[in-house]
């Protein structure tokens, strides 16, 4: 015979009605939490300074005096600026052409003033020329010689590092702006116009000329 005084346990003892409910509304609560499949989730309620839009400026009405005065401001403001655009691009066309100016009077200063100076070289080179012309061949006078022509080779390159260089005239064409004619001859070897000799030779200074050549001419 079994013991009517033995405890319950929890395999025996049956499920009472307060569990059963208990089971019921954790149910329902679970079914109010999340929303069937498929139904869109509530959104958060935006914020208040999301909410807000924002404020516009109050648009102003004008009297059509107003309106012409603006307008008449405006065309002014136009005229004036296109004057002033005007006026800053002569000032620097005229501000270009005057540091070109300056800079080929410049450079016309210099070559005036090399120039100068070269054509003073120019006389004791055509004397160490002619010097060399009627060289003594033989004895003390020999060596010599050979001096003055070391010196005459000498100042011919210094001229020429300063761009001075040689005119060709002979056998050329006459030309009066690079020759000077001092005689003008019958030849029968030489056509009409035809340079016969050059007496004292041209030189140039880069493209301009230095000196005209003295020569004899063909007739």
């Amino acid at each position: 015979m079994e013991d009517r005084n033995k405890e319950p346990t929890p395999e025996n003892t049956p499920p009472s009605k307060h569990h059963h409910s208990s089971k019921k509304d954790a149910a329902q609560s679970s079914n109010e939490a999340v929303p069937p499949e498929g139904e869109a989730q509530p959104q958060a309620a935006k914020s208040d300074g999301q909410a807000e839009e924002t404020p516009q400026a109050p648009m102003v009405a004008l009297t059509m005096e107003e309106y012409e005065a603006l307008q008449a401001e405006l065309e002014k403001m136009r005229t004036q600026s296109a004057e002033y655009f005007d006026g800053w691009q002569r000032e620097r066309a005229d501000f270009s052409n005057y540091k070109k100016r300056i800079e080929r009077d410049a450079s016309g200063a210099q070559q005036n003033a090399l120039t100068s100076v070269v054509r003073k070289y120019l006389v004791v080179l055509d004397d160490l020329e002619r010097a060399m012309k009627t060289r003594p061949t033989n004895g003390e006078g020999a060596a010599w010689a050979d001096g003055i022509e070391l010196i005459c080779r000498k100042l011919s390159n210094l001229l020429e590092q300063e761009g001075v260089r040689r005119m060709e005239a002979e056998k050329e064409s006459f030309d009066p702006r690079r020759h000077e004619a001092i005689t003008q001859e019958d030849s029968p070897d030489h056509e009409s116009g035809q340079i016969i000799e050059v007496v004292q030779q041209g030189y140039l200074l880069g493209d301009r000329v230095l000196r005209p050549a003295l020569v004899r001419v063909a007739r």
